[in-house]
């Protein structure tokens, strides 16, 4: 049976039996860690806290191998996310509740949009009310999922993000959001604000003929992230001041405040974690130290 398409919108980059990988690595300026975990502490408190970087696309598997990681995770007692999937606030009821309707036959081919129509024939998602933008976020992470990670053809998984939040929930472990639905959909708008049409659907089909095709030459960011052969790049600019500068700058008042009180474990995409306006970068010059930390 065909499961029901769920729909996430989730941004994609392209991310105290802990070991610690070494100090050495972790001067500013030193961007090469081959993890996706840090460890951050301050001398002003006992609290010991983490940072995850997240990439959306992957789920259970990926997580349940990395054994400190959940070491740590255990070891905290508060989980900083994203955004939570509150009822209501969802992607999909935030969509449904639209009364626009998109033409999808300026932006898709009578192929492709029949291509659609099936895959949105069981969701709880009325696509007509989708975006073109958001469209496309949502086939870009469906074909790294289905696709890259090959998993189940018949729907998406649960995200990574969201896997690590139903860990917490079995350990009592209370969760905070950083941004709602709402907003994280609006970026996805803004972003791309003023793209025209014919963007758009060069854009839509073809990530639609990479999932068809099962074309798995845009797949080397999910391998980057599989080897965590990363250079973070913590000396050069942020790529996205939207996406990246302006929501680090946002996250990291609330994020400094659940430091001086929990252990916090956070999670955010791995994007995050790179370039000069880093959240790795922000927590150093708020006098933390942070330490690159082993996941197995």
């Amino acid at each position: 049976m065909k499961r029901k398409l769920r729909l996430t919108f989730l941004f994609v980059f392209l991310f105290s039996t802990c070991l610690v990988i070494g100090k050495e690595n972790t001067k500013k300026g030193t961007s090469d860690f081959n993890t996706v975990l840090f460890k951050i502490t301050s001398a002003k408190n006992q609290k010991i806290s983490y940072i995850f970087g997240t990439h959306h696309a992957f789920g259970k598997p990926f997580f349940d191998a990395l054994k400190n990681a959940n070491q740590c995770l255990a070891a905290s007692d508060l989980l900083i996310k994203e955004n939570l999937n509150i009822p209501g606030h969802l992607a999909e009821d935030i969509i449904n509740k639209r009364t626009d309707i998109t033409k999808w036959n300026k932006y898709l081919n009578k192929d492709d949009l029949a291509y659609i129509k099936n895959m949105f024939a069981t969701s709880p998602t009325d696509f007509n009310k989708m975006t073109p933008a958001e469209m496309y976020v949502f086939l870009n992470r469906y074909f790294k999922e289905q696709v890259c990670l090959s998993n189940n053809a018949n729907g998406t998984h649960q995200s990574l993000d969201n896997y690590i939040g139903s860990i917490a929930e079995q350990l009592n472990i209370k969760q905070i959001g950083l941004e709602t639905t709402e907003a994280q959909i609006e970026l996805i708008n803004k972003d791309i604000e003023g793209m025209p049409g014919r963007i758009h659907k060069k854009r839509l089909s073809s990530v639609i003929y990479r999932i068809k095709s099962k074309d798995t030459n845009g797949c080397a960011e999910i391998e980057w992230y599989k080897k965590m052969e990363f250079d973070f790049r913590l000396d050069q600019p942020c790529q996205n001041n939207l996406i990246l500068a302006d929501r680090n700058n946002k996250w990291l008042n609330e994020i400094k405040e659940h430091l001086q009180e929990s252990n916090c474990f956070i999670v955010v995409g791995l994007s995050h974690l790179m370039f000069k306006c880093s959240l790795i970068n922000q927590l150093q010059d708020l006098g933390y130290v942070v330490e690159p930390v082993k996941v197995k």
